[in-house]
C-alpha cells in the first residue's frame, strides 16, 4: 500500500493498534510499523504504550519507549501514566527525572498528577515536595486535576496543613477537591475538622458520605457512623459496596443486629454479595452480634473466598469460644491453598486460648514463623502468653515474656496477673504488678486483681493495705457496661448509673427475679454489683 507522507502512515496504523492483544500480535504490528519508517514516531509509540498499559504488558512498553531517541512530552506522559497505573512507581519517577534531565520537553498538566501519585505511593514526602517545586517552576499554576492530586499526596503524607494551603489557594474546586481533604482528616481521626468541611461543601456525593462514615468507624465513633449512614439514606443517596463495608464494623461493635440484617438484605437485592469485601464485613458483623450460624451460612455460600474471608471466619469461631470450628476452618483454608497471614494466626491463637489448647497454640505459633515466614507482632506474643497462662503453664508464659523481641505491654502483664489468681502464683503476680504499676499507674483494676489474689491466699493484712492505697490514690475506676438494641436504637447501660431512663421500670422487672426483695434492696444490690465489677 502506497502512502503520501508520514502523517498518512500514522493515521493508517493508529486504529489498527486496538485490535492486537497478545505479545506475538504486537511483534507483528511493531515489525510492520518499523518497516514503514515509524520506529521513532512518538505519535504511534504513544498509542502503543497506551495499549500496553491497558493490557498490563509493561515489559513491552518499556522496550518501546527505550527504543525512541527523542521522546516528546506525550510519549513521556504516556509511559509515566502507564507505570503509575501498574504500580511501578519507582519507574515512573525515574522516567520523570529523565524527562527533566535529558529532554527539551517540560512537564505539563498531564505529567504532574501521575508524578504526585507516584510520590505518594512511595511515601516520599521529600520527593513529593521537590515535584511540587517543579510545578511552580514549569507547570500550570491553576489546574484542578493537578491540584487535586497534590492535595491527595499531602493528605497521604499526613501533611494536612500543606493540603489546606493548596485547597485554600485553588481558584476552582470540584467535588474531588473536597472529598480528598475530608478523607485526609477522616483517615487521621480528625472528625471535627472533617465534619466542618463536610457540612460546608456545596455538593455531597456517595464518596463524601462514605469518607465520613469510614472516618467515624475508624475513630471508634460507632454511633455517629450509624447515624450518618441513616442521614445519607434520608438525603436520597443509595449506599454502595464501600459505604456498606464502612458502616458494618460499627454495627458489629455496637451489636446493631437489625441494621446489619437490613444491610444484608439490601446487599443481596443489589447484587453486592458478589463482592468479597461485603461478605467479609457481614460475616464479621454476624459473628460479633452473636449470630455465628448466619456467619457460617454466608461463609459457606461464598465463591471467591480470600485470606480475609478465612481469617474473619476463624476469628468469629474464636470469638464464640469454638476452637474446633476455628481449627477446622484453618484446615480448610490450607486445603484451598490460601496463604494465611498474621490475622489468621491471631484468630487461631485466640481460639486455642479460650479452651486451653496450649500445645496447639505453640504449634501454630511455630508454624507462623517457620512455614509461612510471618514475623510475630506483639499481639501474637500476647495471645501465646494468654494461651499458656490460661492453661496453667505460667513458667512457659513467663519465659516467653523474657525472650520476646519487644517489651511486653500492659495487656500481656494483665493476662499473666489474671491467670495468677486462678493458679495462686503470688510471685508471678507481684512481678506482673510491678510492670503494670509502671505502665498503668492510675488503673485501679490491677490493684484489685492483686488484692483478690491476696484474699484467696488468706493474706488479709495485704488486702487491707492495698484497699487503703487505692482509696488514698487518684486511680481510675472503669465501670462495666453492656449494650442492647431496642427498636433499632443501641442503648448503653453502665454499672452504677441510675440516671438511665426507665430505671424504676428496670428495677421492677428485676424484682420478678427476686420476689422476696423490695425495689430499694434490688437497687442497692445493683449498685453493689456495679462496685464489685470495678473491685470495690
Amino acid at each position: 500500500m502506497a502512502f503520501n507522507g508520514i502523517r498518512e502512515v500514522e493515521n493508517y496504523f493508529a486504529p489498527l493498534l486496538h485490535r492486537f492483544k497478545t505479545r506475538s500480535q504486537w511483534k507483528q504490528i511493531h515489525a510492520s510499523i518499523t518497516t514503514h519508517g515509524l520506529s521513532q514516531s512518538s505519535f504511534i509509540l504513544t498509542k502503543m504504550v497506551d495499549q500496553c498499559d491497558k493490557i498490563g504488558d509493561m515489559e513491552y512498553a518499556t522496550r518501546l519507549f527505550n527504543h525512541v531517541s527523542n521522546p516528546n512530552v506525550y510519549l513521556y506522559n504516556s509511559i509515566i501514566r502507564a507505570y503509575t497505573h501498574n504500580s511501578l512507581y519507582p519507574s515512573a519517577i525515574r522516567i520523570y527525572k529523565q524527562m527533566l534531565a535529558n529532554s527539551l520537553e517540560l512537564p505539563d498538566r498531564f505529567t504532574f498528577p501521575f508524578a504526585f501519585k507516584s510520590c505518594a505511593s512511595l511515601g516520599s514526602c521529600y520527593l513529593g515536595k521537590q515535584v511540587h517545586g517543579h510545578l511552580f517552576k514549569f507547570g500550570p499554576k491553576a489546574h484542578v486535576v493537578t491540584e487535586n492530586a497534590l492535595i491527595d499526596m499531602y493528605t497521604k503524607f499526613d501533611g494536612l496543613d500543606d493540603a489546606h494551603k493548596v485547597f485554600d489557594e485553588m481558584s476552582e474546586r470540584d467535588v474531588i477537591s473536597w472529598n480528598s481533604l475530608i478523607s485526609g482528616h477522616a483517615r487521621l481521626g480528625r472528625m471535627k475538622e472533617a465534619k466542618a468541611l463536610f457540612e460546608s461543601m456545596p455538593e455531597k456525593t456517595i464518596v463524601s458520605w462514605t469518607a465520613m462514615i469510614s472516618g467515624y468507624t475508624g475513630a471508634g465513633c460507632y454511633g455517629e457512623a450509624m447515624e450518618l449512614f441513616r442521614e445519607m439514606q434520608l438525603a436520597g443517596i443509595d449506599p454502595d459496596e464501600i459505604s456498606l463495608i464502612s458502616v458494618l464494623p460499627s454495627c458489629a461493635h455496637l451489636g446493631s443486629l437489625e441494621l446489619g440484617k437490613w444491610i444484608h438484605i439490601y446487599a443481596e437485592r443489589k447484587g453486592f454479595l458478589k463482592q468479597t469485601g461485603v461478605c467479609n464485613a457481614l460475616i464479621e458483623m454476624y459473628s460479633k452480634c452473636g449470630m455465628i450460624g448466619q456467619a457460617v451460612q454466608l461463609f459457606d455460600r461464598m465463591k471467591g473466598k480470600d485470606v480475609i474471608s478465612w481469617s474473619t471466619m476463624i476469628s468469629g469461631y474464636a470469638h464464640h469460644g469454638n476452637a474446633e470450628g476455628a481449627i477446622e476452618t484453618f484446615d480448610g483454608m490450607q486445603r484451598a491453598k490460601v496463604k494465611p497471614n498474621g490475622i489468621t494466626f491471631l484468630g487461631l491463637l485466640s481460639a486455642c486460648s479460650h479452651v486451653g489448647l496450649w500445645k496447639q497454640g505453640l504449634k501454630y505459633f511455630g508454624m507462623m514463623k517457620e512455614d509461612y515466614l510471618i514475623e510475630p507482632k506483639i499481639e501474637h506474643y500476647g495471645c501465646l502468653i494468654d494461651v499458656l497462662a490460661r492453661a496453667g503453664e505460667l513458667e512457659r508464659a513467663v519465659e516467653v515474656t523474657k525472650t520476646m523481641p519487644m517489651e511486653p505491654d500492659s495487656k500481656i502483664w494483665g493476662s499473666l496477673l489474671s491467670s495468677c489468681r486462678t493458679r495462686g502464683n503470688l510471685g508471678v503476680a507481684l512481678m506482673a504488678v510491678d510492670h503494670l504499676v509502671e505502665l498503668e499507674p492510675e488503673d485501679m483494676g490491677n490493684y484489685v486483681l492483686l488484692s483478690n489474689i491476696y484474699a484467696d491466699l488468706g493474706k488479709w493484712e495485704e488486702v487491707s493495705r492495698l484497699r487503703k492505697l487505692i482509696r488514698k490514690g487518684s486511680m481510675k475506676r472503669t465501670p462495666g457496661c453492656s449494650l442492647i438494641e431496642v427498636d433499632n436504637v443501641v442503648q448503653e447501660f453502665v454499672a452504677g448509673d441510675d440516671r438511665k431512663p426507665f430505671w424504676n421500670e428496670i428495677c421492677s422487672v428485676l424484682q420478678l427475679f427476686s420476689v422476696h426483695q423490695d425495689q430499694d434492696v434490688i437497687k442497692n444490690n445493683i449498685t453493689l454489683a456495679s462496685i464489685e465489677m470495678v473491685g470495690f
